[in-house]
């Protein structure tokens, strides 16, 4: 057993209905077989097992692991390509990148440059959008297994629109999905999720042979994007004009569940968000991403009061960091600029959006909080001393104005320590 001495702070229950921030400043965590045995006042907690190990994380702030609803595995070399709009982002940059995983050795490569950013971000949990490669995707899941993350994650499935090379059959994306689902699904801490690009680059057909995949892979995630932007929106009506909306490309096939996470979500009209509500279905708000793309601003307050499941993703390489820290900021400042339109966000909603709602999002409920029971998945924020964060922490009011200032300040560099399960990985 080991004991874990640190200043902790997480959100056990949701700020958006009346949860606040839990913190304790001289912590003590028990952590058996990976898993949260105690917590409380480090002197009690140690009295109790005077014979444990103790692990001395005093100094920063100890949070859950952060859970990343949404992040592409191929793009990570295109991070930074500014100035378009989705589809030319998609056509001159992400595309022809995610041709190049039809390189086994190439997507090997970029698989571990991925993994290693999540790590180093303090993600411990991720729901990944995979490659147009089955053995691209292979490489994914074997380097996330061999690092020990908790990854989601499947075979990207198009048949229209693209780039010939990305393209494929239902049939074949079928056989494809069910192959890779048994070799990885259920293995060490990987689950598979179907995931077609979206419904612009997929046909009926292609739904419905992912339709069959979710039905005949027990526990298998659903994830893709929708109403991203708005020459995307147009396009879906036109491809399929006797849906009622967006939303319903998916439904209409039986993909919306409690185990769907759809991406970005920007423009919603309220049948749509009634219907994710109704259904159970996560959106995840990827903030840097819908800003560099210019996008659109997040309407949080609408997801929230129809009820709408709500985590953050980074959407690497739309998006611009692999740091949810860097997002939870950013989806502070979309709130704030929506005014009277946006709903103001606090630090506990900050972490909350970024560790517990990602992972219920997921449909995970043994991670998300340092609580008794829960798997300890933890990220230890630990500055430089004398740095900028390191300087405003000394000074920090009280503990959300010291969440705060990790939420404004903080980043890969601060990230001393990541365990998943019980495993250091950092």
């Amino acid at each position: 057993m080991t004991i874990y001495r640190a200043t902790v702070l997480d959100t056990p229950e949701s700020p958006f209905t009346g949860g606040r921030l839990r913190a304790e400043d001289d912590c003590g965590i028990a952590v058996t077989a990976g898993v949260v045995v105690d917590r409380g006042p480090f002197a009690r907690v140690r009295a109790a097992r005077p014979d444990d190990e103790v692990v001395d994380l005093t100094g920063g702030v100890l949070l859950p692991g952060l859970v990343d609803s949404h992040v592409h595995f191929p793009q990570v070399r295109v991070i930074g390509g500014l100035g378009m709009p989705l589809l030319d982002w998609l056509k001159d940059c992400a595309l022809p990148e995610e041709a190049r995983m039809a390189d086994t050795g190439y997507a090997g490569t970029v698989a571990a440059e991925f993994v290693d950013g999540l790590v180093r971000a303090g993600t411990t949990t991720a729901l990944v959008f995979g490659a147009h490669y089955p053995a691209a995707v292979d490489q994914l899941f074997e380097r996330a297994a061999a690092v020990g993350l908790r990854v989601a994650g499947g075979l990207v499935v198009s048949d229209r629109l693209l780039r010939p090379e990305l393209l494929t059959t239902p049939e074949q994306a079928y056989a494809d999905a069910i192959a890779l689902a048994a070799r990885w699904h259920g293995k060490d801490r990987l689950r598979y999720a179907v995931t077609p690009r979206f419904s612009l680059s997929t046909s009926e057909a292609m739904l419905e042979a992912c339709a069959s995949v979710l039905d005949d892979v027990d526990g298998a995630l659903f994830t893709s994007h929708i109403n991203e932007n708005g020459a995307e929106i147009d396009t879906v009506r036109g491809l399929f004009p006797d849906h009622r909306h967006y939303a319903d490309t998916y439904h209409r096939y039986g993909l919306l569940s409690p185990r769907s996470v759809l991406a970005h979500n920007v423009h919603p009209d309220d049948a749509e968000l009634g219907l994710l509500a109704s259904t159970g279905t996560a959106v995840a708000h990827c903030p840097s991403s819908n800003s560099a793309l210019g996008s659109g601003l997040f309407p949080l307050r609408r997801h929230v009061e129809r009820g709408v499941r709500v985590g953050l993703g980074t959407d690497v390489g739309a998006g611009t960091s692999f740091s949810l820290l860097r997002e939870g900021l950013q989806a502070y400042f979309v709130q704030s600029l929506l005014g009277a339109d946006g709903l103001p966000l606090t630090p506990a909603h900050l972490l909350y959006l970024a560790t517990a709602a990602g992972a219920e999002a997921l449909g995970l409920d043994s991670v998300g909080d340092l609580s008794v029971g829960k798997e300890f998945d933890a990220v230890w924020v630990r500055p430089d001393d004398g740095s900028t964060l390191d300087v405003v922490l000394t000074h920090a009011n009280d503990a959300d104005d010291a969440l705060a200032k990790v939420f404004a300040l903080g980043g890969p560099a601060d990230v001393r320590g990541v365990w998943v399960g019980g495993d250091r990985l950092r």
